[in-house]
């Protein structure tokens, strides 16, 4: 850990000096936010931030537009929408200098209560999405010769957790794609970053999306007993956490301003733990572990499960 640490440290010394553009996706709340407002008071950043338009209202209403702060509404699943705001930004500044990839939702939900739809929609907020803005800037990035890419991940990119099947399934993308951008960005003078925050103390394990199936008052079978262990599970690991939104958001300002920043980023304790967890320990050890440490899993459908004795 320490000398994870030591690195970066090492890598922030030498700091930028021009003014980038910066494009940030999913700021109606969270760490989105949070690095808005961080943002919002750089003078030497031009920023563009931008969430669901259903949020809009509440940035309009918290930060003032200027000549280098623009607010835009930003449906990461629509293409259309996605290249509009792109072309915009290049008629204005003509640059995204930085891209910062943060939106995202997250399904509660067992894989046999998911359906086609849910997944799409999973799938499609945060990795689609991001691809399609990554390839809208990589070509610009790519004759300039500079430019970085930051992609909030999550340490369910690492090792995933029952009930969260599909978000887990969403940041293995976003994982795995960064990882190969990284090796195809470097040449040509582009940073490639995944911050992998774990449980941050905030109130957003209250924002999750359900399927059809997995919300409160349609559970029936031998899930129940899943859902309400974890759920009150999860929201204990996030209320005990000392990260916070905003210090998630300064470390990402961190690598905004570090030259040459490192592609894996664990930015929590937990996150830290999993991280040389799953490099240290192999699978058939590790996963026994975990899934005794769940809630009461060796007790999960006892009443209806048919397995062999």
């Amino acid at each position: 850990m320490l000398s994870f640490f030591n690195r970066f440290k090492r890598t922030t010394d030498r700091q930028q000096t021009y003014k980038p553009v910066i494009l940030v996706t999913g700021c109606g709340s969270g760490v989105g936010l949070a690095l808005s407002k961080f943002l919002y008071q750089i003078e030497s950043y031009r920023v563009v931030i931008t969430a669901r338009p259903h949020s809009l209202e509440f940035l309009q209403k918290t930060f003032k537009e200027s000549d280098r702060f623009l607010i835009r509404a930003l449906d990461i699943t629509s293409e259309a929408n996605r290249s509009a705001v792109v072309a915009e930004v290049f008629k204005k500044w003509g640059a995204i200098n930085i891209l910062v990839n943060n939106a995202g939702i997250s399904y509660r939900s067992v894989v046999e209560h998911m359906t086609e739809a849910d997944e799409f929609r999973q799938m499609s907020t945060n990795y689609l999405g991001p691809v399609g803005l990554i390839r809208a800037v990589l070509p610009h990035m790519r004759n300039r010769g500079r430019g970085k890419i930051i992609n909030v991940s999550s340490v369910s990119g690492m090792l995933a957790m029952p009930t969260m099947a599909s978000y887990s399934a969403s940041k293995y993308a976003l994982e795995g794609m960064s990882e190969a951008l990284w090796y195809e960005a470097r040449p040509l003078g582009i940073s490639v970053s995944l911050v992998q925050p774990g449980f941050i103390n905030s109130e957003s394990f209250r924002k999750v999306n359900y399927s059809e199936f997995s919300a409160p008052d349609a559970r029936t079978g031998p899930y129940v007993d899943y859902y309400e262990k974890m759920e009150p599970f999860i929201e204990r690991l996030m209320h005990k956490s000392i990260t916070t939104p905003e210090s998630i958001a300064r470390l990402i300002v961190k690598l905004i301003r570090t030259e040459n920043p490192p592609l894996w980023v664990p930015a929590t304790l937990d996150a830290f733990v999993f991280y040389y967890l799953r490099r240290l320990v192999p699978r058939r050890i590790l996963l026994p572990i975990l899934f005794w440490a769940l809630p009461g899993a060796r007790r999960w459908a006892a009443d209806y499960s048919q397995k062999r004795q």
